[in-house]
């Protein structure tokens, strides 16, 4: 089954442009990243048709056609749902009956029910509550369990967290992630925040000035060289690794990264399952030779595929471990005194790492 398929050419304020093309997967979280003024929500509101690009452009979801030239289907009949910064809640009606008011206007049976939207973002206890007494974090829940109910091939959310604090925030980001795993429901996720698409994206997207830069997988794009990510100064690697054991002496996870031991902090997930890791690159440092004492515990063998100087002072490693990358941003005096190359056999040593969805570090 194809994904959704963009050739956008879109006039906005101030000569602004958005043109795109490009085919996005119709599958996972796709989140959609860049700077303020990119075009991130230009582009959420074409594919929902609440902007019309010019005639020429082309949106196609799967087999079916929104927009081509001499066609344009409205809003109303593409099957999308759209949850904005603010919750957007009918407010003469409770939290219950936003609920229903989306279940009574969807025009299939997805097989989510209205107990089940409930009971994954947690609202029992909000349901006889009028929107003006929610807070934020609780506003966007109902937003998003209304967009699940109104039965959408395609759920965008622009920056729904934007105005969310940090333990809400932190609480709806494992909760949409847990719905991405469990739902055949493709999501457009908009953000300006990497720690944000760090924790949800599989797929990512990024824009420039209305044009696309790169797309791709989350862990190739935060570690290849060439983009804005591993240029800004919180550049990171993701990397996946499987819960192999915990130490509760010591309180430590021991994760199998490429078949290679990395330790993290804290003992609260579940043996065999698999997590994220964020390794920043400037807790990244290399050595020729594995040392005998260190007060680091994660030291693991790797090699180097690509280097580019990093400003005057610095050069950024782009290490590769198994099929997986590390970076590693260290000093350009550094680099001459291990005179590197390209090809290189290197340990990497991991200062700190830190586990999505609970964040632990682990270092000297």
């Amino acid at each position: 089954m194809s994904g959704l398929s963009l050739r956008l050419h879109c006039t906005g304020e101030a000569d602004f442009r958005l043109r795109l093309d490009c085919e996005l997967p119709a599958a996972g979280i796709t989140a959609i990243y860049g700077p303020s003024g990119s075009g991130k929500s230009t582009l959420l509101d074409c594919i929902a048709g609440l902007r019309r690009p010019g005639a020429d452009s082309v949106v196609r979801f799967r087999d079916e056609y929104w927009q081509r030239p001499g066609s344009f289907v409205p809003t109303w009949r593409r099957r999308v749902a759209y949850v904005f910064q603010d919750a957007r809640l009918f407010p003469h009606l409770d939290v219950r009956q936003n609920l229903h008011y989306a279940l009574r206007r969807r025009h299939r049976d997805n097989g989510i029910g209205l107990q089940q939207v409930i009971s994954w973002l947690q609202l029992d206890e909000l349901l006889a509550h009028d929107p003006g007494a929610l807070s934020a974090g609780q506003g966007q829940r109902v937003a998003i369990a209304r967009a699940l109910l109104s039965a959408p091939d395609l759920l965008l959310l622009d920056e729904p967290l934007a105005n969310l604090d940090h333990t809400a925030s932190q609480q709806c980001i494992v909760q949409l992630r847990q719905l991405a795993d469990e739902l055949d429901l493709p999501m457009l996720y908009v953000s300006h925040d990497i720690e944000e698409v760090s924790q949800l994206a599989d797929q990512l997207v990024l824009l420039q000035d209305g044009c696309l830069v790169a797309r791709g997988s989350l862990l190739e794009l935060c570690s290849r060289l060439d983009t804005r990510l591993s240029q800004e100064e919180q550049a990171a690697a993701i990397v996946i690794g499987t819960v192999a054991r915990h130490d509760p002496e010591f309180c430590l996870t021991e994760l199998a990264v490429e078949g290679q031991p990395l330790l993290v902090g804290g003992n609260s997930h579940a043996t065999g399952s698999t997590r994220r890791l964020r390794i920043p690159a400037r807790d990244v440092s290399v050595c020729r030779q594995k040392p005998a004492d260190s007060s680091i515990l994660n030291i693991l063998p790797v090699v180097l595929s690509d280097m580019q100087n990093d400003g005057a002072s610095r050069v950024l490693l782009r290490l590769q471990l198994g099929s997986q990358f590390l970076l590693a941003r260290i000093t350009r005096k550094s680099a001459a005194d291990l005179q590197l190359q390209v090809g290189d056999h290197l340990f990497a040593q991991i200062k700190s790492a830190a586990l999505l969805m609970e964040s632990t570090d682990t270092g000297e």
